[in-house]
């Protein structure tokens, strides 16, 4: 799954629309649908997204020997 279909499940999960999650995080609904598209948001968008709905964003890498880090 791509950030762009987790973040229509975020707004679906939590009954906003994808516009409300860009106004909530200073963004124009134009601006939020073109980043969409493009997969271009940026970690920090991200973890706005996550605070925005009172969610948790994590990011992290997991090493073949299962560490993350």
């Amino acid at each position: 799954m791509n950030i762009s279909e987790q973040i229509r499940m975020l707004c679906a999960c939590q009954g906003i629309s994808q516009a409300e999650l860009a106004r909530l995080t200073g963004q124009s609904p134009q601006n939020f649908s073109s980043k969409l598209k493009r997969e271009s948001f940026t970690v920090h968008d991200l973890e706005e997204m996550a605070a925005a709905v009172g969610a948790e964003f994590e990011h992290h890498f997991v090493l073949e020997s299962g560490e993350r880090i």
